[in-house]
């Protein structure tokens, strides 16, 4: 199906009715209506008034959940909303069909412009970092900070285990796939999933899995969940091969926010080589490196991730107090896990 043909949605109201999206105990969630989409919002209330905002953006397959674990370590440091992008999660399709990194992008700048929230503190996983980093390259007024956990930047030499993933993006492939796995059940998705993404799928307890079958059985009664993941996958792999000034590297250089990226050693997604070179493109970068984590490493390491991004944001409120402009600094390995290492670089960036 080419890509400028709009997707087939049926009407609102006789979409079937499906079980409701799981909330965490002082989770909430609301319905946001913009022009041209709507976007469910989850949030943590803040342990106290006055905690600058942050917004949570997850990747391809994923929704506002997969920044529950982080968001709760981050509460007493930042008031948090995590966004399903348009077809994810529990938010319906765009009007217009736009899956393209550009709609996405345009989705989080609807919501923060109409939202009055920003700048935020940024956060963004894989489809999601792509997704960040053009929101911050295009409307650096709207992001204070930006955290990227394994972000979605071209590869020249993508992995083998992601050509799977890719493959997404070719018009027929999902209808095959689907076809394909049809007998397969929820839990049998589920683990396939988390045996990708996850460092060590192990982590994931008993009642974490039971969470996911249930959200995964629910996707999968929604009649616009493959055409979600077709033209969000296409989108991705469209925005690789732009060049000029809407190269994502060329927009990772004219990021402006002090930005903290983390990568994992286990990562089947993204190329755990890839971290040098982020690091070098985003001008004001640090660079947390996890060997044990896979492609989600908020997920993973809630707890090792949340204490590098006080650390970013300490830094930022410091700056901001003084006055002065962006400055680096550099750290040695240490994190307090024992298997991670920082670094941070200023000025990298061409």
């Amino acid at each position: 199906m080419p890509s400028t043909e709009l997707p087939f949605v049926p009407p609102a109201n006789v979409l079937p009715k499906v079980a409701p999206v799981r909330v965490a105990e002082g989770e909430r969630l609301r319905s946001a209506g913009l022009p041209g989409i709507t976007l469910t919002v989850r949030s943590r209330p803040p342990a106290r008034a006055g905690l600058p905002p942050a917004l949570y953006v997850h990747g391809l397959g994923g929704s506002s959940q997969n920044w529950s674990a982080l968001m709760e370590q981050l509460e007493h440091d930042v008031d948090g909303e995590a966004v399903d992008l348009p077809g994810f999660g529990d938010s319906p399709p765009p009007d217009d069909g736009d899956y393209s990194i550009s709609g996405h992008a345009r989705a989080v700048i609807r919501y923060l412009d109409a939202s009055g929230r920003g700048p935020v503190h940024l956060f963004g996983n894989s489809l999601g970092g792509a997704v960040s980093t053009r929101v911050a390259a295009v409307r650096p007024d709207l992001v204070r900070t930006l955290t990227l956990v394994s972000p979605a930047l071209p590869e020249i030499r993508v992995q083998r285990s992601a050509v799977p993933t890719a493959l997404l993006a070719v018009p027929g492939v999902a209808g095959l796939f689907a076809r394909f796995t049809k007998e397969w059940t929820a839990e049998q998705r589920v683990r396939g999933v988390t045996a990708l993404c996850y460092g060590d799928p192990g982590q994931v307890t008993p009642e974490g899995l039971q969470y996911a079958v249930e959200e995964m059985e629910r996707r999968l009664r929604l009649p616009y969940f493959w055409d979600a993941m077709t033209r969000s996958a296409r989108g991705l792999v469209n925005a690789y091969t732009l060049g000029g000034q809407h190269a994502l590297w060329r927009q990772a250089e004219r990021v402006l926010a002090p930005t903290l990226l983390v990568y994992g050693g286990r990562d089947q997604l993204v190329g755990f080589r890839m971290a040098q070179k982020a690091a070098r493109a985003f001008r004001d970068s640090r660079l947390l490196t996890l060997p044990e984590a896979g492609h989600v490493a908020m997920m993973e390491y809630p707890e090792t991730l949340a204490g590098a991004v006080r650390d970013l944001l300490a830094e930022k409120a410091e700056k901001e107090a003084s006055g002065g402009g962006p400055g680096g600094f550099v750290r040695g390995a240490g994190v307090s896990d024992g298997g991670a290492g920082m670094s941070s670089t200023t000025g990298a960036g061409s």
